[in-house]
């Protein structure tokens, strides 16, 4: 984006199952959202009326029907589902036409940056089974979004809590695969993604740590040997290359040091889903976002989920997509 304008944000509501249309309105409530940015919302009528309801909000959004006739001032817009459906969603249920209600959105809303309608995406929850259901091929939206940018790069999930990063090595694989995908390359990449996403983020110059993988570090071998012969090995040729990395770190310890006005590292390279994820989420459930990161554009959701539990109730909490929603616009301002 140029340098002389405000950030274009898409925002979408995930699920309409979910508590998705109801974040979106909190989120278009705060008056600090457009101060710091010009939003087009995705997003059916309907859905979008339903989750201002829940919410207790009334907010004007101007209407516009094409990516090609939308122009900015000072209302946020809103682009309709391009062909929203006469299915009434209930909250609370797993679909298919959920699935592909969300799916679509997301089409629009990657058109819309492809297009440079919009400098970075932020969308609220999705649900992968309903997805699946929907007919998405890939394991995950990761993977989606991948393909549907015919994206060659590496990529990986980032999530954020605070201004601590977290990247993995492997993501959403059956833990009994974990040990056999990791492998040097695999570790090395991760640390250089990690490192180039928090530097677009405004960190000049972040400090990374690397977790182990087995108990106690592997103890020197006694507990397996991945800390000594790959993780090991990947963090010193990363810091031959210049990233200012340290590790491997028992991960039982680790993010001890990352909490508080003492952190210690900006950023933390985890070899599975859950390792980083327990301790972010215990950390902050409620503030965490997750980055699509390595694609050619900024794409960010919430780290927690749909939350059928709760779903149109009146009582999600706006702080994840609030703070994806922050991020969003402070990480289009680094793209070209």
């Amino acid at each position: 984006m140029t340098a002389n304008r405000r950030p274009r944000i898409a925002l979408v509501i995930g699920d309409p199952s979910g508590i998705g249309s109801e974040l979106v309105a909190r989120l278009l409530a705060d008056p600090e959202t457009l101060q710091l940015a010009d939003v087009l919302v995705i997003a059916g009528p309907h859905e979008l009326a339903k989750g201002m309801a829940i919410a207790g909000q009334r907010i004007e959004l101007q209407r516009v029907d094409t990516l090609s006739s939308v122009f900015f001032g000072q209302q946020p817009l809103l682009l309709p589902h391009p062909a929203e459906p006469r299915h009434t969603f209930q909250f609370g249920v797993c679909s298919p036409e959920a699935g592909a209600y969300a799916l679509k959105t997301l089409e629009t809303a990657l058109e819309a940056a492809k297009t440079a309608v919009v400098d970075a995406i932020v969308f609220a929850p999705l649900n992968k089974h309903a997805l699946h259901l929907a007919g998405m091929p890939t394991s995950d939206e990761m993977h989606w979004f991948t393909s549907q940018l015919n994206h060659a790069g590496p990529t990986c999930e980032f999530n954020v809590l605070d201004g601590l990063w977290t990247s993995r090595v492997t993501s959403h694989i059956a833990l009994k695969d974990v040990a056999g995908q990791i492998t040097r390359a695999g570790v090395t990449q991760a640390i250089e993604l990690l490192n180039h996403a928090i530097r677009r983020s405004g960190v000049a110059n972040p400090r990374l740590a690397v977790c182990g993988l087995n108990p106690h570090n592997g103890d020197n071998g006694s507990f397996g040997r991945e800390e000594l012969d790959t993780i090991g090995p990947a963090v010193a040729s990363a810091v031959a290359n210049g990233i200012p990395v340290e590790g491997p770190f028992a991960a039982d310890t680790l993010f001890l040091k990352v909490q508080g006005e003492h952190r210690q590292f900006d950023g933390i390279v985890t070899m599975y889903h859950d390792q980083g994820q327990i301790a972010m989420k215990l950390m902050g459930f409620w503030r965490g976002v997750t980055v699509q990161g390595g694609l050619p554009i900024p794409i960010l959701t919430p780290a927690h989920g749909t939350a059928f539990d709760i779903a149109g109730q009146g009582k999600a909490n706006a702080g994840a997509i609030k703070q994806a929603f922050k991020l969003a616009c402070r990480m289009a301002q680094a793209y070209p």
